[in-house]
């Protein structure tokens, strides 16, 4: 229901930007399950992953990178990605674009992935 004064589109933006709050963390709760495998940490706290996009239809779409672009997992690493992805119960299509821009370093590590690695500063 509207808030006095609310306009019905306002209230529908913000129930959206909610719903898209509530995937955000379902995906980024599913992209942790996904390892690099010769990193023993997952690709969300490692870094690798850029950006989390949604549309309207819970289509997702998500830009990430590899360590380094001879990665032996580069050709199947983003598969894993999507596929983990795809189990989050209101998501549609999943597109993983694999970028190299910029590149990938250790300072994109979270400070549980840096604590996990024993790179303390």
């Amino acid at each position: 229901m509207n808030q006095p004064g609310q306009k019905p589109v306002a209230a529908a933006a913000a129930r959206s930007a909610e719903a898209t709050a509530g995937l955000r963390g379902a995906v980024i709760e599913a992209l942790r399950t996904v390892y690099d495998p010769e990193i023993p940490v997952n690709v969300y706290d490692l870094g690798l992953i850029y950006e989390i996009q949604f549309d309207p239809q819970g289509d997702v779409e998500i830009l990430m990178t590899l360590t380094a672009p001879a990665c032996p997992v580069a050709g199947t690493l983003p598969g894993v990605v999507a596929d983990a992805v795809r189990q989050v119960a209101g998501i549609g299509a999943v597109e993983v674009k694999l970028v190299w821009d910029p590149p990938w370093g250790p300072e994109r590590m979270s400070d549980e992935a840096r604590l996990a690695l024993g790179m303390y500063e």
